[in-house]
């Protein structure tokens, strides 16, 4: 059993580089972007990169259950209208194609957003059909729905609409979860409290959706209070939550052998977070 603790890493210059900006941190895991996380469309891989990038992983031991690519942050497959769901549709299929390239076992990426347009259960559904159209046309990636912090319209911070989801997605081996701590935070789930006891929100987790589903985490702590329904990262400790939750983490075994990334503000002290939190397992 394995921990993979990492960052979201630069891939800038071409993904290949992803690999040797996390091995120069110290991490066994990483995440990153296959293409710019702020364009529609983007250039092909190259087989170049592609090459690349995978004798870089074997060469610094990363294998696929310890990389969490993430899908740009355009895409939104709940859209309310049928021309924004197409075009979210159509990115969201070339990233999944992408990974597949890579030889990566899944990408993370955000349910989207009703925007006040149709029902949250509508945009929901069409989440799920989102997810089927792409696992039908991909092989062996897994599509991890991420939790998010509730801001404005988005859905999915709460665990029934992410069980929803799930719910509706026909290949259920390819479906799966990242819990984010400061999203879960924000949502209104208690790290910094009621986590070390029994029932916590991760009990809560288990019951509604499942420890089975769970395919990735981001390590983050929160600048906003709870049930702020705000997404702002801090630093490990530094923040409302503090560190408690993040050493139950890393020595708790139903967090094994998953990507437990950072995507703290700071990526100056990234090595140090990441050897702060190596000493948290089996603590």
């Amino acid at each position: 059993m394995a921990k993979y603790i990492g960052a979201h890493v630069s891939s800038s210059g071409g993904v290949e580089n992803a690999p040797l900006n996390a091995a120069a941190i110290g991490a066994n895991g990483f995440a990153l972007f296959t293409k710019n996380q702020r364009q529609w469309v983007s250039p092909p891989l190259s087989e170049r990169s592609i090459q690349l990038f995978k004798e870089r992983c074997i060469e610094y031991g990363f294998v696929p259950d310890s990389i969490l690519p993430h899908d740009s942050y355009l895409i939104n497959l709940g859209h309310p209208t049928q021309e924004g769901l197409e075009k979210s549709r159509a990115a969201f299929l070339d990233e999944m194609i992408r990974c597949e390239q890579l030889g990566l076992n899944r990408l993370n990426f955000h349910p989207g957003s009703h925007l006040n347009q149709i029902s949250i259960d509508e945009s929901l559904a069409r989440v799920s059909e989102s997810i089927n159209i792409a696992l039908d046309k991909t092989r062996g990636v897994c599509a991890v729905i991420e939790n998010t912090a509730g801001q404005g319209s988005n859905l999915g911070h709460k665990f029934e609409e992410i069980a929803q989801i799930i719910d509706k997605v026909e290949d259920k081996s390819r479906v799966g979860v990242c819990l984010d701590t400061c999203h879960m935070f924000a949502a209104g789930y208690d790290l910094n409290s009621s986590s070390l006891f029994s029932p916590s929100p991760f009990d809560e987790f288990e019951k509604i959706i499942g420890f089975k589903y769970l395919r990735g985490m981001h390590l983050n702590d929160a600048k906003k209070p709870l049930a702020s329904r705000v997404d702002r990262h801090d630093s490990l400790g530094t923040g409302e939550i503090g560190i408690d939750i993040f050493k139950m983490i890393l020595s708790d075994d139903r967090f094994d052998n998953i990507p437990l990334i950072l995507e703290t503000p700071n990526t100056d002290i990234w090595a140090e977070e990441i050897s702060l939190l190596r000493g948290f397992i089996n603590n």
